[in-house]
């Protein structure tokens, strides 16, 4: 009866389980030694970018908040500018909110950002053949990734007493003029994300 059992197994194409080595079995491997030339065509040509733990690029997200806010706030805090009847500097960043990050994602780094920057600024204009001292805010509602061009900015003035109207309103259009030097400074501050 084994031996049945056996012929049996034999003649049959289904096998669950191969004992014994045949002359039609695939070789064994050899072991061998590669050269640094055999490495290096396997190494990848460029380094990933991201983690070491995240070498195909899938998905990584760094936050930059801490850092750019305070990097944000040192490139605006010496702007100065001077105007045909004045003159105004940065006095400090009073606010400075929102979020920064690095996005990785197949290997390609994405950059963003959204902040609400305030800005408190001092001057003097000429105003009725007198040069008084003006304080104020430049406040900034959004600046954020890929819309620095369309960028408002918002100017209120802490002294208003002995300001005529019309002097008022030349104030404010000079310190609008704060605008392309605040987008030049989140520019930079854009290139300096793309690099951490």
């Amino acid at each position: 009866m084994a031996g049945e059992v056996a012929e049996e197994r034999q003649n049959s194409s289904y096998r669950y389980w191969v004992r014994e080595t045949t002359t039609e079995a695939a070789p064994r491997t050899v072991p061998q030694k590669l050269s640094a030339e055999d490495l290096a065509k396997q190494q990848p040509q460029s380094a990933p970018l991201g983690s070491v733990w995240n070498r195909a690029g899938t998905w990584e997200e760094k936050n930059l908040s801490t850092w750019a806010s305070s990097r944000i706030k040192e490139l605006l805090i010496d702007l100065g500018s001077e105007f045909n009847s004045g003159k105004a500097n940065i006095l400090e960043v009073s606010s400075c909110v929102g979020e920064a990050s690095v996005v990785t994602v197949r290997n390609k780094k994405r950059i963003g950002y959204s902040y609400e920057i305030a800005l408190k600024f001092q001057g003097e204009w000429l105003i009725e053949e007198e040069m008084k001292q003006i304080q104020g805010t430049l406040n900034v509602p959004e600046a954020s990734y890929g819309d620095l061009e369309d960028m408002q900015l918002n100017v209120t003035l802490n002294t208003d007493k002995g300001i005529p109207d019309s002097k008022r309103s030349t104030i404010i259009k000079d310190l609008m003029s704060f605008l392309s030097p605040i987008q030049d400074r989140l520019l930079q501050f854009e290139a300096e994300l793309k690099e951490r």
